[in-house]
């Protein structure tokens, strides 16, 4: 095996377990980064319409910080929260 080393075979062993060591810290911060992303598109865009059809029957969640806050957190969920709020304690 000439040029195969067994230095050079740990060195690259080292070095691959290094790349993964780092790609799974780094992944790990991203993925969530674009769920909470997609969150905040999905609570936005479900505010909107919400108030764009809510306005026919003269329901509407004001946005403002705190909603959008709550919506781009939580998604769905927020954006029901909103509305349980809305109904129970006439806030929003």
């Amino acid at each position: 095996m000439a040029g195969l080393d067994i230095p050079v075979i740990l060195a690259f062993a080292f070095g691959i377990i290094i790349l993964y060591i780092v790609g799974r810290i780094l992944f790990v911060p991203l993925k969530f980064v674009f769920r909470l992303l997609i969150n905040g598109l999905v609570g936005g865009l479900l505010l909107w319409l919400i108030n764009i059809v809510g306005e026919a029957f003269g329901f509407a969640i004001a946005i403002n910080p705190v909603t959008a806050l709550v919506a781009g957190i939580l998604g769905v969920p927020g954006v029901v929260l909103l509305i349980a709020l809305k109904y129970v304690l006439g806030v929003s």
